[in-house]
């Protein structure tokens, strides 16, 4: 297997359409507010200080991360594992974040990216209350760059198929972690949404 360099790409790749580089946006205009509105999850990526990188799921009710301004996305954090890779790299790395949002039923994306940084101010935190709980922190985005992803990723993937997989064909959460670390009860997925009614 042979690995490429940066001169390899332009071989294979065309260069993208003053349309495709027009389209990043440096603010949060009506459209992608509208899709942020209605988006009920998104990845978050963020890198830290020795260049590497993590991403995260992020979800809660539909609209969760909030458009403050143009240039100001606010999006609460919830109960997680408490490993804060995310948040780490927030305060201690380089400070850059990008969120990748999804809307169930439409196959474009919206990435939006710029720097963030976290607050815990009482009355921030009680404006964002979801299933009775304020969130633990908030991740405040001074957004620098916004623009859609075409729907073809989601399109292959058919990704809103009506078709799901059925949730026995995989070992629950706690099964796998048991299996792979030999720590805590291997508990049944029955157990574990059992578990998350009071954990949301």
């Amino acid at each position: 297997m042979t690995d490429l360099c940066a001169e390899d790409l332009a071989t294979i790749y065309a260069k993208p359409s003053p349309r495709v580089i027009a389209k990043a946006r440096p603010a949060i205009d009506a459209h992608a507010k509208k899709f942020i509105e209605m988006s009920p999850f998104c990845v978050l990526a963020t890198s830290g200080t020795d260049g590497s990188v993590d991403a995260s799921p992020r979800g809660g009710g539909i609209g969760f991360a909030h458009v403050a301004a143009p240039n100001q996305l606010l999006m609460p954090d919830r109960s997680g594992n408490n490993r804060i890779d995310s948040f780490r790299n927030v305060v201690e790395g380089s400070g850059f974040v990008h969120l990748l949002f999804f809307v169930p039923g439409i196959d474009e994306t919206l990435r939006v990216g710029g720097r963030g940084t976290l607050s815990i101010d009482p009355d921030l935190l009680a404006s964002m209350v979801e299933y009775g709980k304020p969130p633990r922190a908030v991740l405040n985005v001074a957004v620098s760059e916004v623009y859609f992803h075409c729907g073809k990723a989601l399109m292959r993937s058919k990704l809103w198929s009506p078709e799901k997989v059925q949730r026995s064909v995989m070992p629950s959460i706690g099964e796998v972690i048991h299996d792979q670390t030999g720590l805590g009860e291997p508990e049944s997925q029955e157990m574990v949404e059992e578990r998350y009614k009071t954990q949301l």
